[in-house]
């Protein structure tokens, strides 16, 4: 017999799976930390426009960052806000797919992003005299415009392997948003193509740049180690210190998701760390890279200092 192809609408999204008065908690908790994501970003967005010390190439990719970490959230919060107040509300099949494609695009977008602020770190410290020459605005614009370009054509492959799929029911989603894995398991054919497409794509833009990362700064530290000054080595070490904590952060829970045996990672587990895209290294991002570097807290008085003395006048 052949299997009941059907042509599919919409999706279910269960969010989690948890009771009435725990949802609403949740819902609170959720909306505060979704609120801070984006004032947290747009300040450090503000800071960088605002103010010209900071115009430099690390506070330009560094816009970008916070860019990707509001749309992060933007892209899969609401949804589940809404979830929570209404259970087992429906998303159309093309909203599913536009989700899963924007997700799939701002993931790629911050490995790249990490990669080349690597970089930049790697030239500002080993090449301090080639800096302004390496790092021209116009290499600065090409690599942003390159990482947001490569992206968003390799989430395309991913949703076209997708759209290419027949979905026969239940049309139940057990995520908070369209995740690429949990839609692939409504699939009613062998998903085998996708998950190799998913594998090589995650070796090629999670294993890879993790590895250029880590090079660059095994370099990184041995420049830092020969700088003579104390506070040389100090201001260099914690501008680089806070690259590499939001480098673990998003490396290490994206390997975990998508490299690791499934078997050993629960549906409601994967739900716990996915929320580290949507929430947790968008929030802690701004927090990282604010309160471990001098010149964003400095541009942070200074603006407060301002806003102090325009009221007084």
């Amino acid at each position: 017999m052949g299997v009941n192809r059907t042509s599919v609408t919409e999706f279910t999204l269960l969010g989690f799976c948890v009771g009435p008065r725990i949802q609403v908690l949740l819902f609170g908790l959720f909306s505060l930390l979704y609120a801070l994501t984006l004032l947290g970003n747009g300040a450090i967005l503000g800071l960088v426009s605002l103010n010209p010390q900071l115009h430099t190439p690390m506070y330009f990719f560094l816009c970008h960052l916070a860019a990707v970490d509001m749309a992060y959230a933007c892209n899969t919060v609401p949804q589940m806000l809404v979830n929570l107040l209404h259970p087992a509300r429906p998303i159309s099949f093309a909203g599913c797919m536009e989700q899963t494609f924007l997700f799939m695009t701002f993931a790629h977008t911050e490995c790249v992003l990490l990669v080349v602020m690597s970089y930049d770190r790697y030239v500002a410290i080993c090449h301090p005299l080639r800096y302004s020459v390496v790092m021209s605005w116009r290499v600065c614009t090409v690599l942003a415009v390159t990482s947001w370009v490569f992206s968003s054509l390799l989430a395309l492959v991913h949703v076209g392997l997708i759209l290419r799929l027949p979905f026969c029911g239940p049309h139940e989603i057990n995520h908070f948003f369209c995740e690429i894995l949990s839609v692939l398991k409504l699939a009613c054919v062998d998903t085998r193509l996708n998950q190799v497409v998913i594998f090589v794509a995650s070796v090629f833009i999670l294993v890879g740049p993790l590895c250029l990362v880590l090079v660059s700064y095994t370099r990184i530290l041995g420049a830092i180690l020969r700088i003579q000054s104390r506070e040389g080595r100090r201001k260099a070490f914690s501008t680089c210190s806070s690259h590499l904590c939001v480098v673990g952060l998003f490396f290490g829970s994206a390997i975990v998701l998508y490299m690791a045996p499934k078997s050993r990672h629960p549906e409601e587990e994967q739900k716990i760390l996915f929320l580290f895209y949507s929430f947790f290294n968008p929030l802690l991002n701004p927090l990282i890279y604010s309160l471990r570097n001098a010149e964003v807290k400095g541009a942070l008085r200074r603006g407060l200092c301002k806003g102090s003395h325009s009221q007084l006048e």
